[in-house]
């Protein structure tokens, strides 16, 4: 048994839960939807550029997300790029509306990241 397992599959539904929601607020943000504060401006880009952005940053979370609940090695890779993309996107998100929500998603992808990482030691190796 390797040890980690538990913290591994915790992380794939996380990435897979916060995939699925970003994708639906990136097409929120391409579709002009109410759901943003109308007449925000971005310093980088505009709202439909950070729409697209978030899609397809998602899309490759959730792929990250099916391939790490496949055990791989590859997807343990892919995992902390995507969770590493998520805290970038997070402390770029700070000073927003929702700085704590914000700290909170932050915090979350660190746990991630640090249980991705040390993920993959036998159990019985590491005892003796």
């Amino acid at each position: 048994m390797d040890r980690g397992m538990g913290r591994a599959a915790f992380v794939a539904i996380l990435l897979l839960i916060a995939g699925v929601l970003n994708i639906i607020y990136g097409i929120g943000a391409i579709s002009d939807a109410h759901f943003y504060a109308g007449g925000t401006h971005y310093v980088f880009g505009s709202l439909h550029a950070w729409g697209w952005i978030t899609v397809l940053l998602r899309i490759f979370e959730l792929f990250a997300g099916v391939s790490l609940l496949k055990g791989d090695t590859f997807g343990r890779i892919v995992g902390i790029v995507a969770a590493s993309l998520g805290a970038i996107g997070a402390l770029l998100a700070v000073g927003g509306a929702y700085p704590f929500w914000s700290l909170g998603i932050f915090a979350i992808c660190l746990i991630c990241i640090h249980g991705l990482v040390v993920y993959g030691d036998d159990v019985d190796e590491a005892r003796g």
